[in-house]
């Protein structure tokens, strides 16, 4: 019995590549409870403690604490651990490229020419672009992506203000991001009931104990009485009694939905939470829910809206029936660790070569053993002596050659090049065609990344047209909602020039179109900031293609139009005035001295 209880577990799960530290696997594979106790909270899940306590242990990485943490466990000795941000070097890297050099809202059809261009589309890209510079869309990326790169998972929140009548989003944190997720359900499907739940601290000055609250969010059946919901599907029901589920028309869906999303904002002392109890199955009866900015109790209220506004951004592509992403430093972790230490062994060597070990040899002049040596010190050896130092140089060469390996395997490790971490001399790049070579794994990397982000970029896009339809607001009216995603810049540098000559030769030759062209340019960085109003410039200024349409059509109207410009009001040619006929021609004909007899005569 006591060979089995002592033998060592191995846990095998998405955040198995941290068993190798101690302090986040014992010998049960569970994490240190001193250096993770809220991980090791009552009311959080058993099957997300580890992934609590990854997350905090990646934060510490990337805030050069990783050594404070480790002293929980090892002693003080830890905390002599050198951390000079390499992590979070690597991850700034790969926010802005995941990022890429700005970001644009695109609606399809929109950006067409003007046979094929949908109005319907172009009033929904013009609304949602001017939506997301009065919200500060690419900070709230900003901030989700500080989050996912380094920890594997992101959140964001969507809601409707009424005061400032727009849609809200919210960055939280995934430590507090706990989706029900079903046994026999996949895991790339989106939950249908999720809490946002973390610890409020205690405040003795104010009398206020420890507490624990919890937002939940959950998809229910449209009942008579909204607090009364049904879990699952129609077939969960009593079927002795027919279910009392009432339609409802959304402005989004062309057919009647069933379905609704409740909303709960609770609260709870910890001293209340006794026996087995979690984060999705709190006491109901000793909760106390928060009031919404119109005084309504926010206990299961219908948010009239048939989605869960919670969308989780993975920093990749979870594997097969997974829900959770990976941190982008999860595989060259242990090579951090090897920096780390190679940094500390470096500062200790550097020490005795900047202040080396003397050794004196002969009858000194002074008694004592041991001398402190200092800058302008005259030292006496006496007669025969001699003085001798210790050279750690070597050593202290040979760390850092250690070093500079130790960076080009992580590098090597996260698929970021050199070129890519700024750490390249550009005058020892033999040819461009090498550079883009060297690219290669970063344009994999990034590849996967932004696919795993494509989805949920346009799921973001996609709640805020359907909040706004909810929130009723009259710029909104009419609008039905539109496929639209969000394209993200460069994130290589790119050679202008060449692409500038690319899109001239190829739109005077008649194999790219305008649009396309003005697209690619923008694309390269040029600062284009609207590519219809780029368009309509260029063509307001295309003379000899207005010339060359004029002879094609022979309408100054459409001419005019293609110029953008008003076509030139035409005046009436003045009638021509005859002179008047004589009532008698015969004699108009002999008078006229110019007739063909009176000629010869002539």
């Amino acid at each position: 019995m006591g060979l089995i209880s002592g033998a060592r577990q191995l846990v095998i799960d998405a955040w198995s590549w941290l068993n190798y530290k101690p302090i986040y696997a014992d010998t049960r594979g569970m994490p240190h409870r001193r250096a993770f106790p809220e991980a090791a909270a009552t009311w959080v899940p058993a099957a997300d403690e580890r992934r609590l306590a990854a997350y905090k242990l990646l934060a510490a990485y990337t805030s050069n604490q990783a050594g404070e943490l480790a002293a929980l466990r090892d002693g003080d000795e830890a905390r002599d651990r050198r951390e000079f941000g390499d992590p979070s070097m690597f991850v700034d890297t790969l926010v802005a490229h995941v990022l890429g050099d700005g970001q644009r809202i695109v609606v399809p059809g929109a950006e067409a020419d003007d046979d094929s261009t949908d109005e319907q589309a172009v009033r929904v890209q013009t609304l949602l672009r001017d939506w997301a510079e009065r919200e500060l869309l690419p900070m709230r990326m900003l901030q989700t992506e500080q989050k996912a790169v380094p920890l594997g998972d992101g959140v964001y929140l969507l809601h409707w203000d009424q005061d400032k009548r727009r849609v809200r989003v919210r960055t939280y944190d995934p430590g507090f991001y706990f989706p029900v997720l079903p046994e026999d359900g996949d895991g790339s499907d989106y939950p249908e009931r999720v809490h946002l739940a973390w610890e409020l601290p205690e405040d003795p000055k104010r009398g206020v104990k420890a507490r624990v609250r919890r937002i939940t969010y959950e998809l229910g059946w449209i009942k008579q009485e909204e607090t009364d919901v049904i879990r699952g599907g129609l077939e969960d029901a009593d079927s002795d009694q027919e279910p009392s589920v009432q339609p409802r028309q959304y402005p989004w869906n062309d057919e009647p939905s069933y379905r609704t999303c409740y909303l709960t904002d609770a609260t709870w002392e910890l001293g209340d939470l006794t026996g087995p109890v979690d984060v999705d199955s709190l006491p109901m009866d000793r909760a106390s829910f928060a009031e919404g900015v119109d005084g309504v109790v926010l206990d299961r209220r219908d948010l009239m809206i048939d989605f869960v506004p919670l969308i989780h951004v993975p920093n990749t592509v979870p594997p097969a029936e997974e829900h959770w992403g990976q941190s982008s430093l999860a595989k060259a972790l242990q090579v951090f660790d090897e920096l780390a230490g190679a940094d500390t062994d470096s500062s200790r060597a550097s020490a005795t070569t900047g202040s080396p070990i003397i050794h004196l040899s002969g009858k000194a002049a002074s008694g004592r053993n041991q001398l402190a040596v200092g800058p302008g010190m005259i030292l006496e050896t006496g007669e025969g002596g001699r003085m001798d130092t210790v050279n750690t140089a070597p050593q202290l060469q040979e760390l850092r050659s250690h070093r500079a390996d130790l960076a080009d395997r992580a590098a090597a490790v996260v698929r970021l090049p050199a070129v890519a971490l700024g750490t390249l001399d550009p005058t020892k790049v033999p040819s461009g065609y090498a550079l883009a070579l060297s690219l290669g794994p970063l344009d994999s990397l990034i590849a996967s990344m932004r696919l795993a982000r494509a989805h949920k970029d346009s799921l973001l896009l996609k709640f805020v047209q359907r909040l706004h339809l909810a929130g009723q607001h009259p710029d909104w009216e009419g609008v039905t909602p539109q496929p639209a995603i969000l394209v993200r810049g460069p994130y290589t540098p790119t050679d202008q020039a060449a692409v500038l000559e690319q899109v001239t030769t190829g739109v005077a030759g008649g194999v790219l179109s305008l649009e396309t062209g003005v697209r690619m340019l923008q694309e390269a960085g040029y600062p284009i900031e609207d590519t219809e109003q780029e368009i309509r410039q260029i063509e307001s200024r295309a003379f000899a293609a207005a010339k060359d349409l004029a002879d094609a059509l022979g309408n100054v109207d459409a001419v005019a139009e293609f110029l953008d410009r008003k076509a030139p009001e035409t005046e009436e040619a003045p009638a021509v005035q005859l002179p008047p006929i004589p009532a008698n021609a015969a004699e108009a004909d002999a008078a006229d001295p110019l007739q063909d007899g009176d000629d010869d005569e002539a």
